[in-house]
């Protein structure tokens, strides 16, 4: 993990309260939809992500714990 666009989409759902798709997550982010996808696995792979169902997801509240530095990146 560690890469700024983890924090970006992070930050994406975090913000916005609600379950988003990668397209919405890209266009918003101004990353491409397939960048966001490979780290949105990543992600959910480290319990920071949620998927809802096959293309949508939301943050987890281990995710909401690292962005305000509750949750030691290292321990992910």
């Amino acid at each position: 993990m560690q890469m700024p666009i983890d924090d970006r989409i992070l930050e994406a759902l975090a913000t916005s309260g609600l379950v988003l798709s990668p397209s919405v997550i890209a266009f918003n982010i101004d990353k491409a939809r397939s960048e966001v996808n490979r780290r949105l696995s990543i992600l959910v792979d480290h319990g920071l992500v949620e998927r809802v169902k096959r293309g949508y997801y939301k943050i987890t509240d281990i995710g909401e714990q690292y962005l305000s530095g509750e949750a030691d990146p290292n321990d992910l």
